[in-house]
Order: C-alpha cells, then sequence, then structure tokens
C-alpha cells in the first residue's frame, strides 16, 4: 500500500474508556487491559458519605451510560500527550468520571468528535463548565451540526439534541472543521475525516435522517463519522471509532489505506453492528486482519459482540467504564 498521509510511530498509546454503556467492578487485570475496580489495577472507588450504613461511608462508582468517551494518551521519548475523543451524552456524566478518575481536563490539548450525535457530544457541557473561557481546539467535520432524527415508523420519530457552535465557540473553544483526513500532535495521530465507503454491506443507518435544505431527507451514511489512527511501533495500528457508522471495516480498509501500513494492533470503540448478515460479513472481514485487540463497545450489539468473540477469542476483550487499554 503507499501512504498518502505520513503517520509518525509512537512508542506506545494508553486508551481510557470514560463513557461507554458497561461497568464492571468485577473484571481482572488482563495482559495489556487495566481494569478499575475492586480486582482490578486501574484505580478503585473513592469513599463517599452515606446515611444508612454502619460506617456512614459506602463507596462511589464510574458512571455507565448509552454513550462514548476516551481519553487517548501517546507516549513517546519518555513524554505523555492527551486528547479527549468524543463527551458522553449527559452534561456531567463525564467530566464526574473525569473526577472519580482523577484526570484534569486542562491537561487535554485538544478535542476530537467522531461525529455529531448527542450520545458523543453533550458531556462537553460539564468540560465547558469546569475549565471556563479556554481556546483548547476541536476538531469535527463540518456536518457535525445537521439536525437530525430516527424514523421508527409513519408517525414516529426521535429528533436528537443538536449541538450550537455559537455556544461551543461562546465558551472560547476553537472549532477546526476538515472533511479530508488530518494528523495532530506533530504528525503522531491521524483522524480520518470522511471515510471512504467501498465495503458493499456496510450500508449505514437506514431509519436515520437530517433536515437539509428545507426538509427531512434520508441520511443513511452519516458522512461526519470519523476514527482516530495510530501507529505504535513494531505493534502496527491502533484504530479508536466513536459510532463506527462508515461501517468498522470501511474504517479499517481506510486508515491502512491512508497510513501505507497493513499490520493492524487493536480496533476499539463503537462498531454500530446490531443485527443480520452484516454481522457475519463483518466478523470475517475483521478475522482476515487479525488485531492482536479487539473490543467492541458503546453501539455494538450483544448478538455482535457474541460473534466477534466466538470468531476471534484470543483478540475480543470486553469494554468497561474506566479500563485503561495500555498498547
Amino acid at each position: 500500500m503507499e501512504a498518502s498521509v505520513a503517520l509518525r510511530p509512537v512508542d506506545g498509546v494508553h486508551v481510557t474508556t470514560l463513557i461507554d454503556n458497561y461497568t464492571d467492578v468485577l473484571l481482572p487485570d488482563e495482559g495489556p487491559i487495566r481494569r478499575w475496580g475492586a480486582i482490578g489495577t486501574g484505580g478503585r472507588a473513592a469513599p463517599v458519605p452515606d446515611s444508612i450504613s454502619i460506617s456512614g461511608q459506602t463507596v462511589d462508582g464510574l458512571r455507565a451510560e448509552h454513550g462514548f468517551s476516551a481519553l487517548v494518551e501517546l507516549r513517546v521519548a519518555g513524554a505523555v500527550r492527551r486528547i479527549l475523543f468524543d463527551a458522553g451524552v449527559t452534561p456531567d456524566g463525564l467530566i464526574g468520571n473525569l473526577d472519580r478518575l482523577e484526570l484534569r481536563p486542562d491537561s487535554f490539548e485538544s478535542i476530537v468528535f467522531s461525529h455529531g450525535h448527542f450520545d458523543h457530544v453533550m458531556g462537553l457541557d460539564g468540560v465547558a463548565r469546569r475549565l471556563g473561557s479556554t481556546n483548547m481546539p476541536v476538531y469535527l467535520h463540518p456536518d457535525f451540526w445537521r439536525q437530525r432524527r430516527l424514523v421508527s415508523g409513519p408517525d414516529r420519530a426521535f429528533e436528537l439534541p443538536v449541538p450550537s457552535r455559537s455556544a461551543i465557540e461562546g465558551v472560547g473553544f476553537s472549532i477546526i472543521e476538515g472533511r479530508q483526513p488530518s494528523y495532530l500532535l506533530d504528525g503522531m495521530l491521524l483522524v480520518t475525516g470522511e471515510v471512504d465507503r467501498t465495503v458493499p454491506f456496510e450500508q449505514g443507518l437506514p431509519n436515520h435522517q437530517a433536515y437539509v435544505s428545507g426538509e427531512w431527507q434520508p441520511d443513511p451514511l452519516i458522512h461526519d463519522d470519523q476514527a482516530l489512527v495510530l501507529h505504535v511501533a513494531g505493534k502496527g495500528l491502533v484504530i479508536l471509532t466513536g459510532c463506527g457508522h462508515a461501517g468498522v471495516v470501511n474504517i479499517v480498509r481506510y486508515a491502512r489505506r491512508l497510513t501505507g501500513v497493513d499490520q493492524v494492533y487493536a480496533v476499539l470503540g463503537g462498531f454500530h453492528l446490531r443485527a443480520g448478515p452484516v454481522v457475519t460479513e463483518t466478523v470475517t472481514a475483521l478475522a482476515e486482519l487479525s488485531p492482536a485487540l479487539l473490543v467492541p463497545s458503546h453501539c455494538t450489539s450483544w448478538t455482535a459482540q457474541q460473534a466477534l468473540a466466538a470468531a476471534m477469542p484470543d483478540a475480543t476483550r470486553p469494554n468497561t467504564v474506566g479500563t485503561r487499554f495500555e498498547l
């Protein structure tokens, strides 16, 4: 493959799940995976006061919600550089978990949004309130601002909350839009931009619509869906998705083509893989790539997770809030 984007290798990358749909404090560490909770070494719950226990104290816990957010830490030449990828769904969910994990949002160099759906965006509210006036850059696709809805019947539609450009800019964030691939942190982190759709079985979200030119129109492909890509020296590509509306196979193939790196080390994040023949096709395609680690998260159905685990038992691992993948 001929690379069209230069991507500098890093010594390692840590990906910490800040928001996801699941929490489990009883999972142990496993290889490069550090679990948060009673058994793992990724951190434990702090005591909080209560009024019904003998001691007057119980323990706090990380919050799970239908959304996604991750901290990405690049490690190179002894230095650590941090970016935030997505922000979860509730105003206080992300900032609450950052506090529980003792992570400061002012340590982030930038924020990247995978797409404009509210379950990946609205946690920015709490971060903005904590930071106050800031000029932190925020990277996103131009379609991020679209008004959207999910249609479930002739008279049934759920309109998604829409992020406000003026509100985000009003608290000082510096918005940087782009459809094309771009790289951050001195060329060590690639944002895919709009992903080429080449895989026939990845058809997007059929009941998804966008309000364009004064009317609701079909918008199954959700073109603003983008991913992060890193190259760990000697290991291969680490690919982090938000929802994977572009199709996880499309995303992985696009990342390989952009970087010229064939080896896939890890694929983590939401795959938006629900049910039907697309699950079988996706499992087959991913198995052919033989990633060392596969972490289906957020909007990936139980059926799809089971199929991936059955096909790639040595690679597939569950995600939970607070888990840190040390790659």
